[in-house]
């Protein structure tokens, strides 16, 4: 009898301590989706490929594994990108319709729940403004510190934003704990806002060298911008093309203007890789001021320090080489340029006076 209750302590124990399955799998239901083709992959390394799931009837299944909580994205073939949340072991059920992928309904696991709660209050909403979405966002990361949908509602809601509010950004994420502080995400997250601090209108812009189409080197105090305001615009031959076209109508304007001033320069730093497509870009749309490029591409050293996050960007330095501005298009660039011009024309008469 003893030796029978300790084999039945023994068995219990055992199973209790089973270990739990790493696979996950993904069944669902979206109405209207027919046969068709969903794509699943990572918000970030801890889930890098990306996997296909397959529909047929408005149904599918899926199996992956994974080894701890992962975040990653729904594509449907419209383009809808929609946030999963998995971790081992999990069963994840999914139910929607294909005319309203904005809300769908994920079970599974309780992030997935939370953000399907979300969706389904704002779409209560009827049709919130930009600034009532982030509000809903800030009062559900102040509420779920440890939730991996508030790195998903950070990222895009306020990260992801034309210009972001770095101290609000900087305070979200002051109230995550440890198991979000510990993603790279955030770690990355941070790096960038100290980077992007640097480069802020006001601070002492980064010292380059880069080669220009005859592989000479070029700096801010080379022969044509020293002592000068200098505008420099980041672009690449494989930029969209819209963007570019309206970027370079601008420029030549500029350029036409100022390019015999002695108080501004035009600089071009090209993020392309292929050195005879950036040459072929410059000679096909007449970009005649003077052009580096080290071929890096957006790993490009300047790049980084310049805290350059789309294309085309610029920015306008000081001759002291400060930054004076950032990413100014249209009316607003054409009256910093003409400002800066002025005070650097009124600069030069005082000097002369005082001699």
């Amino acid at each position: 009898m003893k030796k029978s209750s300790i084999l039945i302590l023994i068995i219990i124990c055992l199973a209790g301590c089973k270990k739990t399955s790493d696979k996950v799998s993904i069944t669902g239901e979206i109405k209207g989706l027919g046969t068709d083709t969903i794509y699943l992959y990572g918000m970030d390394e801890s889930y890098d490929r990306i996997d296909t799931i397959y529909s047929e009837n408005d149904k599918f299944s899926f199996t992956t594994k994974v080894d701890t909580i992962t975040s990653a994205f729904l594509l449907f073939k419209n383009q809808t990108e929609y946030p999963i949340f998995f971790d081992k072991g999990n069963k994840i059920t999914i139910q929607g319709d294909i005319t309203n992928l904005d809300v769908i309904s994920i079970n599974g696991n309780t992030y997935n729940e939370e953000f399907s709660n979300f969706q389904k209050k704002l779409g209560e909403l009827g049709n919130p403004s930009e600034e009532v979405m982030e509000q809903k966002a800030e009062e559900f990361i102040q509420q779920h510190h440890s939730s991996y949908v508030s790195l998903y509602l950070l990222d895009k809601y306020f990260v992801q934003k034309d210009t972001p509010d770095f101290n609000k950004i900087k305070e979200l994420t002051e109230v995550m704990t440890g198991v979000l502080q510990d993603k790279s995400y955030i770690e990355r997250l941070n790096e960038a806002i100290t980077q992007i601090e640097k480069t802020e209108v006001g601070k002492y812009a980064p010292f380059f060298t880069l080669p220009n189409e005859k592989g000479v080197k070029i700096t801010r105090s080379s022969e044509g911008f020293k002592n000068k305001n200098i505008l420099i615009n980041f672009w690449a031959s494989w930029g969209d093309s819209i963007s570019n076209k309206q970027n370079n109508k601008e420029l030549k304007k500029l350029y036409q203007t100022y390019k015999k001033s002695k108080y501004l320069g035009l600089l071009g730093v090209s993020l392309d890789i292929d050195k005879q497509q950036w040459k072929d870009a410059i000679k096909r749309d007449s970009l005649n001021w003077e052009q580096v490029c080290d071929f890096g591409g957006l790993n490009s050293e300047i790049a980084k320090e310049y805290s350059i996050k789309y294309l085309p960007s610029n920015v306008l330095l000081s001759p002291e080489g400060k930054i004076v501005a950032r990413n100014l298009h249209g009316q607003e660039l054409k009256k910093k340029i003409e400002e800066v011009v002025a005070k650097a024309e009124e600069k030069e008469k005082n000097n002369k006076k005082k001699k």
